[in-house]
């Protein structure tokens, strides 16, 4: 009897202890779960196809944005298209869906985060804010406010939202969008207090809640990421007129090339 107590007694200690060792980990290790950045040299060169130029932008004394401007081909430009990324890598990842926009006449603005690519300086959620508001400024410079356009894929969904929640672009697109950064780690990691421990919030649906202007979300049903019966909780979150788009069998990492994607996106940007 006392064998078998004992034995009890050393499976609650190691249960016990893994649960506050994977909880330690998750809390310490947030940032390297949820950034995969690819940090560039200053002096890289960027090779693209197409037109495009490349903009520093100075933050403070030290630090900087990294932005490349992906132009059409011809003509003059009819918009901009705010591309804020995912959370790898860095702009040469997420290049290849430039065409999408540039073939259409939009200028893409996709900008690197603080220690992706040649973007410096610290990473906070806050630093991603302003870094997203600093570039609509630049755009609103440039261009009408309805020939602004803000798209958020994957991570930068977040950024996206948070930025049309504040501001009056023409439209806002939502790729794969997650309802919170505690809300997806909670789906994950259910047994641990999410909310308390992470330090990035990126709550989508409440600023879902705030923005005036039209929203389409498009997300796959077989996204392995961040689940389709997860994500399709935001639509409530929607406005009369507002699009959730269902991607039947698209992933997380393939609905450009779906042709659902495709007419729909079409459709937004004639």
């Amino acid at each position: 009897m006392k064998s078998k107590k004992r034995k009890i007694f050393n499976w609650i200690k190691i249960i016990v202890f893994l649960y506050c060792s994977i909880g330690i980990a998750l809390y310490y290790l947030q940032e390297k779960f949820l950034f995969h950045p690819t940090p560039l040299p200053a002096s890289h060169v960027f090779h693209f196809p197409g037109k495009f130029n490349e903009m520093t932008i100075p933050i403070n004394a030290k630090d900087n944005i990294s932005m490349v401007r992906f132009l059409p081909d011809s003509g003059a430009s009819r918009g901009v298209v705010l591309f804020f990324h995912g959370n790898r890598g860095n702009v040469e990842r997420y290049a290849k869906y430039a065409p999408m926009f540039t073939q259409k006449g939009y200028e893409c603005w996709m900008a690197d985060y603080p220690g992706f690519g040649k973007s410096t300086g610290n990473r906070s959620e806050k630093a991603l804010y302003e870094q997203a508001y600093q570039i609509y400024r630049l755009a609103k410079s440039k261009f009408g406010m309805d020939s602004i356009l803000i798209y958020g894929k994957s991570f930068g969904t977040g950024i996206a939202s948070f930025l049309a929640s504040e501001t009056k672009p023409r439209l806002l697109i939502l790729e794969t969008p997650y309802r919170s950064i505690p809300s997806l780690f909670g789906y994950y990691a259910f047994i641990y207090p999410v909310n308390t421990m992470v330090t990035y919030k990126l709550p989508v649906e409440e600023y879902l809640q705030d923005i005036k202007i039209p929203v389409v979300i498009f997300h796959g049903t077989d996204d392995g990421v961040i689940p389709y019966g997860y994500a399709k909780k935001l639509q409530p979150y929607l406005k009369p007129g507002d699009q959730f788009v269902t991607i039947e069998a698209g992933s997380h990492h393939n609905l450009a090339g779906c042709p659902k994607f495709k007419a729909v996106m079409d459709s937004l940007l004639r």
